[in-house]
């Protein structure tokens, strides 16, 4: 099966996280914590722990993202995690991962698995699918 919707980033709370001692690298490492609304055959909210390295001058570096997701899916409810990754040269998206965590769902997503991924339209409408099961 296959749900879409669209989301909007309510929330972006950069966090502190230094190792003792601090590890320089050419790319800064950075943790956030980011509320996400989603609308759709996907709809609800989301709680996500967000790491990046990443340089905001050239745009070029790697993120990886764990999210905790309460709502519908294809008009069942319940929650589940997803874990989603890419890269970018400043220019494209490479190396992108997405998985819904198998046995992380409840309610009637219970039992959940599958895949999916995020987009970004030029208008700047952020899109989200899973293409999933339910046993």
């Amino acid at each position: 099966m296959r749900a879409d919707g669209t989301f909007s980033v309510k929330s972006f709370v950069p966090t502190q996280v230094t190792p003792d001692p601090p590890i320089e690298t050419a790319l800064p490492v950075g943790v956030a914590l980011i509320e996400k609304h989603f609308e759709g055959e996907i709809s609800g909210r989301s709680a996500t722990v967000f790491t990046a390295a990443f340089d905001q001058a050239s745009g070029v570096g790697t993120y990886v993202a764990m999210e905790s997701f309460a709502g519908t899916v294809g008009g069942r409810e319940g929650t589940c995690n997803f874990v989603h990754s890419a890269a970018t040269s400043g220019a494209d998206r490479s190396g992108e991962f997405f998985a819904i965590v198998a046995g992380s769902g409840t309610g009637e997503l219970s039992g959940i698995t599958g895949s999916g991924g995020l987009t970004v339209d030029a208008d700047g409408t952020h899109r989200i699918w899973f293409d999933y099961d339910i046993s």
